[in-house]
């Protein structure tokens, strides 16, 4: 039996919750977010350059997506660890940690590359390293993001971090693209600087990111990671938002690959093709804008699934489209309150958590939506070769509706409410009947 209690006051919150009623005025709130948007907009800058690398040194499509997928296999096989490992050490040194070896491996491809003696064999490795380097630094963010957030503001926060990802995906394209006109191996190097300054913002956090237990490290790093699997699981907003999750971004990725594929077929220019995804960046931007203002004003279960209803219908209305500007438009659409959903769930998800789950708790959320990312692309080109742009939109909106519908008509999301009754959902954890 799951046991609920009320919750207590974080100990580097204690003291302070009153002064602290703005997240502008939260120093380790501030430095981790600058740090952690830094990292992103470099790792952007050079995500968008290894396709193109790839391809300049192994001279073959193949090539360059087997490079690719090395990558991927990186960030899938360190995500569950990470999280394990996030819940057991000192959270600010792990960061700390991410940003010297992301650093390192950086630099060392830039260096490689701008001499010309980058192999296939060194990007392959490098871009594994700093892929499961990336895996590690998302979750141990994250959980010291809830360390010095108060429940109350977590909305808020999600919220920002909503935005901080669009923001990054806007710049980071159009700046890897300018890098790598003035030299091939630059965007390498942005990545490296963006490691740098998340180190550095990292250095001046001057409070502990989690709670110094001994616990977790008496028992086995297997067994953590089981007690993970175990407590998300075990509360039903998790366990649901796990499944509804991968649902819903597979079909949202697919819907989005099939439009691109659909374009590039028919010779669309590049820049018309890249417009649509900036409009849903922008729409993201706008979403997570907005977001703190509704997360407080209305409960967060009920608006999550108002906000998700307009992507459900976006998807639909594109599969009945065959114009440009309707695909602009309907992408807009789809992604304008993904933001203000995502904000208000993931922050109560995050204040119900435990301390000494929380990166944990990250992860598995995580995986659910690595685990079906190379699956978009895979289907959108298998559905649009067989039955063309429509119906592969179609399947894919069935797909959004029938994760809306589960996640609508799950009662453990319809109950979320306010962000100032969370701290009275914290999960006792591990259960009292089964606490040694």
């Amino acid at each position: 039996m799951l046991a609920i209690t009320m919750n207590t006051v974080n100990p580097s919150l204690a003291g302070h919750s009153d002064a602290a009623s703005s997240l502008w005025r939260n120093a380790p709130y501030l430095l981790l977010m600058t740090g952690k948007t830094s990292q992103l907009v470099g790792n952007g800058t050079a995500v968008f350059a290894v396709p193109l690398i790839a391809f300049g040194i192994t001279g073959s499509v193949l090539g360059s997506g087997i490079i690719g997928a090395i990558s991927e296999a990186g960030l899938l096989l360190a995500i569950l660890p990470a999280g394990v490992v996030a819940d057991r050490v000192d959270r600010r040194r792990l960061l700390l940690t991410c940003s010297a070896i992301g650093l390192i491996v950086w630099l060392s491809l830039w260096l490689a590359e701008a001499t010309g003696m980058l192999t296939a064999a060194e990007l392959a490795a490098g871009l594994l390293v700093a892929a499961a380097v990336s895996a590690f630094y998302a979750p141990t963010e994250s959980a010291g993001i809830r360390y010095v957030v108060s429940s109350e503001q977590l909305g808020t926060a999600m919220a920002a971090m909503q935005g901080r990802g669009a923001v990054a995906s806007l710049v980071s394209g159009p700046l890897g693209g300018l890098l790598y006109g003035l030299s091939r191996a630059l965007p390498f190097l942005g990545s490296a600087i963006g490691y740098l300054l998340a180190g550095v913002t990292t250095l001046l956090v001057r409070v502990p990111l989690n709670d110094r237990r001994s616990h977790e490290r008496r028992v086995g790093a297997v067994a953590s990671l089981v007690d993970g699997f175990r407590f998300v699981t075990a509360v039903p907003i998790i366990r649901t938002a796990i499944g509804v999750v991968a649902l819903l971004n597979l079909a949202f990725g697919g819907t989005f690959v099939s439009i691109n594929l659909h374009l590039v077929a028919i010779h669309t220019a590049p820049l018309l093709i890249a417009l649509v995804d900036v409009a849903a960046g922008v729409a993201m931007l706008i979403g997570s804008i907005v977001a703190p203002s509704l997360v407080k004003r209305f409960p967060s279960g009920p608006l999550a699934i108002v906000c998700l209803a307009p992507s459900v219908l976006g998807c639909f209305g594109l599969a009945l489209s065959n114009e440009y500007a309707q695909f602009v438009l309907l992408a807009f659409a789809m992604s304008l309150f993904i933001a203000p959903a995502n904000a208000g769930l993931l922050g109560y998800m995050s204040a119900i958590t435990p301390q000494n789950m929380q990166a944990r708790m990250n992860s598995v959320l995580s995986l659910s939506s690595i685990a079906v990312a190379p699956l978009a692309p895979l289907l959108g080109g298998v559905f649009l070769s067989i039955v063309g742009l429509g119906w592969s939109v179609a399947v894919f909106a069935a797909m959004m509706l029938i994760g809306f519908v589960m996640f609508a008509a799950n009662r453990a999301v319809r109950r979320v409410g306010l962000p100032d009754s969370w701290e009275a959902d914290l999960v006792e954890w591990p259960p009292a009947d089964h606490a040694s």
